[in-house]
């Protein structure tokens, strides 16, 4: 397979463009996600709010190309991607679920680097960087992977239960979960924003303590939501979601 394009147009999805948006907000997939799962998101914000997604190589209409499975080389990537969006206004907040956290957040360390910041940072089911836990998804067989997709009930079952779709999904989702599951975070590092974090209230994949330990993480504000539900609360609530979504970003814009 080749590796991944370095083409701003193949990482940053714009389904309804905005001509003047009050706000703006990337979106960053979870582990086996792809941009269209913000395709409703970004249908309900317009067009106040304009939507980039990102649309990580080894999927979709990227699946020709090499998944990566690191999240420093990742995020390097996306950052790469979105600079041309990061100078323009209004200054973009950033939205990542899951494994897309911690994408947003190596992202939002690496604009700080060259003096920039996005408007807010929301990380929504994922643990802090500094917090770490002992897995394995990654090393399973492909029956094992199916199994622990199908318990955090993210993906569509039909595409779970298409043994062509399967073969064509698992090689993107196996190099997710070997990213996110080698990643070390530095725990002393920092974004220069304000940090909101929201987590299901039955998530396994994120204690509460866990979930604020992201205050850490920023020089600014920060705050906890809860949501009814467990790690895919946003699909199971999407009007909630949103409108909480709408709000962190509205407030910063």
């Amino acid at each position: 397979m080749p590796e991944a394009t370095t083409d701003s147009k193949d990482w940053v999805r714009l389904f309804h463009p905005a001509p003047t948006p009050k706000a703006r907000v990337v979106c960053f997939p979870h582990a086996g996600g792809s941009a269209t799962f913000f395709h409703p998101v970004s249908g309900a914000l317009h067009p106040d709010i304009e939507v980039l997604a990102i649309q990580y190589p080894g999927r979709q209409d990227r699946r020709a190309e090499d998944p990566i499975a690191d999240i420093a080389t990742l995020a390097d990537r996306v950052f790469d991607a979105l600079l041309p969006q990061l100078a323009r206004e209004p200054r973009p907040a950033f939205f990542g679920h899951s494994m897309g956290a911690t994408v947003a957040f190596e992202v939002a360390l690496r604009m700080r680097r060259e003096g920039l910041a996005p408007s807010v940072l929301i990380a929504s089911g994922r643990r802090a960087p500094s917090r770490r836990r002992t897995e394995d998804v990654h090393l399973r067989d492909d029956q094992g992977l199916v199994a622990e997709i199908r318990n955090l009930s993210g993906t569509d079952t039909r595409l779970l239960d298409d043994e062509e779709m399967l073969r064509a999904i698992l090689p993107a989702v196996r190099a997710d979960y070997r990213a996110i599951e080698r990643y070390v975070g530095d725990p002393d590092a920092v974004v220069d924003c304000p940090v909101e974090v929201f987590v299901g209230d039955t998530d396994e994949q994120v204690t509460l303590e866990e979930a604020h330990a992201w205050r850490r993480h920023t020089t600014g504000d920060f705050t906890v939501h809860e949501f009814q539900g467990g790690h895919f609360y946003l699909t199971a609530r999407p009007a909630e979601t949103i409108d909480r979504l709408a709000a962190a970003v509205r407030a910063r814009a």
